[in-house]
């Protein structure tokens, strides 16, 4: 089974009234963490063995999962004995290794970390505050039709991003630029699609995923843009926190691609 790992190490500066006492992908939409909703995304379309790659404030998220059971199902506890009786257990069918990849660790690093648990064999890799509802198999069935190392998926934002410079047929990476605040275009949506290739590309914790380890897999013509026109938003503020609180409220969320 295809593993995902899930970058969850970060403290996230402009969420601060919320990240001073959890991780950012511990951050609750709809009383559950956006950590969660991307999990969601992913069983739905059968990918459910996680790795979770943890920094700033790991506890939180060790805690959430050692108790996620106790948290989300009714019971019976019979005080004197000890012994509770599970009345409807709302669990997940889901395997999550959680990490301590470190607190200063970058993102790259905190994925060269986790190599070994990845198994040297094709994975996903996405950041833990954004969701979309992007087709996760026809994510892995372009990755798999273009055959290079990495598919990032290119979505449409506005403002503060840096936009992707793609080929003319939108299918391969060129390079990355800064954007001004009103330029519109295509963006690094996370995501990913990655073949074991892309740790020969990592130096070490001081480096960023985006920088040298993406431009290295550029040089080399191994990076290809899958393009999603679905909707797709990060939480990178509290005024977008409160978007999707807003969002999930109205019982109309677009990444909701699962059941109940």
């Amino acid at each position: 089974m295809v593993k995902v790992a899930l970058l969850a190490g970060g403290f996230g500066t402009r969420l601060s009234e919320e990240t001073s006492i959890r991780p950012k992908p511990m951050v609750e939409i709809g009383g559950r963490p956006i950590m969660w909703h991307i999990m969601k995304i992913y069983a739905h379309y059968g990918l459910k063995d996680f790795v979770i790659l943890g920094g700033y404030r790991v506890e939180f998220i060790r805690d959430y999962f050692l108790r996620y059971r106790e948290s989300v199902s009714d019971f019976t506890i019979d005080l004197g004995t000890g012994q509770v009786d599970w009345l409807e257990a709302k669990t997940e069918d889901w395997r999550i290794t959680v990490l301590d990849t470190g607190q200063e660790t970058l993102t790259a690093g905190r994925l060269k970390r986790a190599q070994k648990y990845l198994e040297n064999e094709r994975f996903c890799l996405t950041y833990g505050d954004g969701v979309a509802d992007v087709n996760i198999a026809h994510l892995m069935d372009f990755h798999k039709a273009h055959k290079r190392w990495c598919t990032l998926t290119a979505v449409t934002q506005p403002g503060r991003f840096g936009a992707l410079h793609l080929s003319e047929d939108g299918q391969k990476v060129h390079g990355f630029r800064e954007k001004g605040a009103m330029d519109g275009g295509l963006i690094n949506g996370g995501f990913f699609v990655c073949e074991p290739e892309v740790f020969d590309v990592i130096d070490g914790d001081h480096q960023m995923w985006e920088e040298d380890p993406m431009r290295r897999i550029i040089e080399a013509d191994q990076l290809s843009s899958y393009h999603h026109d679905g909707y797709w938003q990060s939480m990178d503020s509290l005024r977008d926190r409160m978007i999707l609180e807003n969002i999930w409220a109205s019982g109309k969320a677009p990444w909701k691609v699962w059941n109940d």
